[in-house]
């Protein structure tokens, strides 16, 4: 049950900024990157450790320095989109970099 629980949250989230971003895609790009995604997750590990401290703050410290895998994939994106790439090369090419800044991230968080 707890399962479709997730699911249905997250499928609402990423419905209710697809919807927003036909009229406002600055917007729906805010939502996307909002921390409401790292909360749910945040309840989800909480829940199922039993609140362990050293579990939270080991999730809290991986999302605070993923962040900047995260933003090296929209400035990525952003650069694409401004030579006009077609949207699977702008994919490609984002969740490269992407990847490559999250095993540095895994590495130095080691």
């Amino acid at each position: 049950m707890q399962t479709i629980v997730k699911i249905v949250i997250s499928v609402a989230v990423i419905l209710a900024a697809t919807a927003i971003g036909k009229r406002l895609p600055s917007t729906a790009g805010l939502i996307g990157v909002m921390p409401l995604t790292g909360a749910l997750i945040l309840v989800w590990v909480y829940l199922e450790n039993r609140g362990d401290p050293h579990v939270m703050q080991d999730f809290a410290k991986g999302a605070l320095w993923g962040i900047l895998p995260s933003i090296l994939f929209f400035v990525v994106a952003f650069f694409c989109f401004r030579k006009h790439l077609p949207l699977p090369i702008v994919l490609i090419s984002s969740f490269g970099a992407w990847l490559s800044a999250a095993v540095v991230h895994q590495w130095v968080l080691k």
